[in-house]
């Protein structure tokens, strides 16, 4: 694994990511091959050179192109109050996609 990575935030989240690491983040909307750019990018380290933004590091963007997109797995809410008779249940799957890091720009 390299010593190169950065966190970056996106869809509520916040992930390490490195050169050539593949990761579902919340869907975007692109069409899938096309070039994305994470700019809101929190930190960036280079071997010992470690930038921290505060909270977002000015002029980094991190690039990346869209791989796919897909569904996550079914999950199940139940909800019952005892004694009352009241039962509701739900699914939900949530949509993702998946993309690739090309180029960590500091």
């Amino acid at each position: 694994m390299s010593t190169s990575y950065a966190v970056i935030q996106t869809g509520g989240k916040q992930y390490r990511v490195s050169v050539g690491d593949q990761l579902d983040v919340e869907k975007l909307g692109v069409p899938v091959g096309s070039e994305v750019s994470l700019d809101r990018v929190l930190m960036v380290a280079n071997g010992d050179q470690v930038s921290v933004g505060q909270p977002l590091l000015a002029g980094a963007t991190v690039r990346a192109t869209v791989v796919g997109e897909g569904r996550g797995e079914k999950i199940r809410i139940f909800k019952m109050k005892r004694r009352k008779g009241y039962r509701r249940t739900q699914g939900h799957r949530q949509s993702y996609t998946r993309v690739r890091i090309d180029a960590i720009a500091a």
